[in-house]
């Protein structure tokens, strides 16, 4: 069974992996709770850019978070 404390863990690992722009967006977005226009204009792009960046990040840990994802279906059946 999966404990929340090791998916935490793991989530915290991924998110250290990941390009320091994509930990970036994804601090403002869920830790500082900015909108995306927010993060845009501190980092200097479009709104638009931000959710792709935003988008690529959680694609990354999705994908490195698979073993979790498949484990949580799993509990599911």
């Amino acid at each position: 069974m999966l404990e929340r404390g090791e998916f935490g863990r793991e989530l915290g690992k991924a998110i250290g992996l990941l390009p320091e722009r994509e930990q970036l967006v994804l601090s403002l977005y869920y830790e500082q709770e900015l909108n995306l226009k927010e993060i845009g204009a501190v980092l200097g792009v479009s709104e638009s850019r931000v959710c792709q960046i935003q988008g690529q990040a959680v694609l990354r840990l999705r994908g490195r978070l698979k073993t979790f994802e498949a484990a949580d279906a799993g509990l599911e059946e």
